[in-house]
């Protein structure tokens, strides 16, 4: 079994990942997080919101509607160019982009509809990827409206009334978690391309620039914040490789974008992105709506059109790398090697024996002490052997156990998840203790 199919397999089994709609045959490429899930993608959620928006006094916060104006992505360009070239077999009728059809060779694969098995591809056409939909009770070209392809045109149409709220010199940015829908013509790899997705996004905002160093020093900047939070959520930076994307194939706004690879098992591909949007984005919307979109320089004493420097964070991605990235053997043992601040729980309270009245009160109410600091765990499955197995696999860096010396002298069992070293611990020590790993 290769390694993707060991995480998806340990996802739906402890209770990260399930297939979406499965009791009813599922939809493609529809996936569910579950308990354990929702706490790992909500953990390295609110990392990032305290890391780029808390911590900082430039970054400010948003959530922006997921059906706009349908405008919004007429003058975003959504509308006339959100597309993938797709090519349709003209036998069994399977479609799929154009570079798909290249990578894996489609071409010369086998068409089991032709009586000569092989596939008959017609001409390129350009599919629009944005979900449409329409609005209100009248379906017709004047309700049409779209949901989101991408958090970033939220974060432009509000400029305005963000810096009107509260006003900030340059350079700023706002931020933004949210969902986009895609209609991806090929979906696949778990959770890697979905059409349902989610995004960590800041649009930072700095003045127009005189020379190219003047947009570089942000650029640079912004570039080294994401290789330090590959190091925050524990994501192997030696999977990890930057691709500069060259003239012609950039989005037309970008002046210059980086992604950020990673080498997943089915290769190396996009994680995360960095671009310069230059000033096309409030230009835009400024022509399109006709209201005023520019900044007010105090210092030049004119109004200007901001650039944009735009870092880009994938959370459906950053689950999948953090995964392939923790995922180890040990011999019988599979422990994931979550970061603590990641890990959906950080503690699981054990009573040594599960019928022991005295041993499981004592735990009970350890347990509860820790669970209202701490996300805690109670397990009291099978032997202490299968529990610390257990707690290994879905990656919970201690496992406290009352014994009988609980008994004796106030002292628990605390073992370490990446070690399985054992120290006695004095109950009352317990909160610091963890409090200072979890800190650290």
């Amino acid at each position: 079994m290769d390694l993707m199919d060991k995480i998806v397999s340990l996802c739906k089994r402890r209770g990260f990942v399930y297939p979406g709609s499965e009791i009813y045959g599922g939809l493609s490429n529809s996936w569910d997080f579950g308990p354990l899930g929702v706490e790992v993608k909500n953990n390295f959620k609110n990392l990032w919101w305290r890391n780029f928006v808390h911590r900082r006094e430039d970054i400010l916060g948003l959530d922006s509607a997921l059906i706009m104006n349908s405008k919004v992505w007429e003058a975003s360009g959504h509308v006339e160019g959100f597309s993938d070239p797709l090519r349709e077999c003209q036998n069994c009728h399977i479609r799929l982009r154009q570079d798909v059809i290249d990578e894996f060779n489609f071409e010369q694969s086998t068409c089991l509809k032709s009586k000569d098995k092989k596939h008959s591809w017609g001409e390129i056409k350009q599919f629009n990827l944005m979900f449409k939909t329409h609005i209100g009770s009248v379906e017709d070209s004047s309700t049409i409206v779209y949901l989101r392809p991408e958090t970033a045109q939220g974060m432009f149409v509000d400029f305005k009334n963000v810096l009107s709220s509260f006003p900030r010199n340059l350079p700023f940015g706002i931020a933004q978690i949210g969902k986009a829908f895609r209609n991806e013509i090929t979906t696949g790899n778990f959770l890697f391309r979905l059409r349902e997705l989610e995004q960590m996004e800041i649009e930072y905002f700095i003045s127009p620039p005189k020379t190219d160093a003047d947009w570089l020093k942000h650029f640079e900047l912004w570039r080294s914040e994401m290789w330090k939070w590959f190091e925050i959520v524990g994501i192997d930076k030696d999977k990890v490789h930057e691709h500069e994307i060259p003239d012609g194939e950039r989005a037309h706004y970008s002046k210059r974008t980086i992604d950020f690879e990673f080498d997943y098992p089915f290769g190396l591909k996009e994680l995360y992105g960095l671009a310069y949007r230059t000033d096309f984005d409030l230009n835009r919307h400024q022509d399109y709506s006709g209201q005023d979109l520019s900044y007010k320089d105090s210092e030049a004493g004119e109004s200007i059109i901001p650039h944009v420097i735009e870092p880009t964070w994938g959370v459906d991605r950053t689950f999948l790398a953090i995964l392939l990235s923790s995922y180890f053997e040990d011999g019988k043992r599979v422990l994931l090697k979550l970061k603590p601040q990641i890990a959906p729980y950080k503690i699981a309270v054990f009573p040594l024996v599960a019928n022991k009245n005295e041993l499981i009160a004592k735990a009970k109410d350890l347990y509860l002490r820790l669970k209202s600091k701490f996300t805690t765990v109670w397990d009291d499955r099978g032997n202490i052997g299968k529990r610390y197995f257990s707690q290994d696999e879905i990656g919970t860096p201690w496992c406290v156990t009352i014994d009988y010396e609980t008994i004796k002298d106030e002292s628990v069992t605390v073992r370490d998840r990446d070690t399985t070293k054992q120290i006695r611990i004095k109950i009352d020590s317990l909160t610091d203790y963890f409090a200072k790993l979890l800190d650290g």
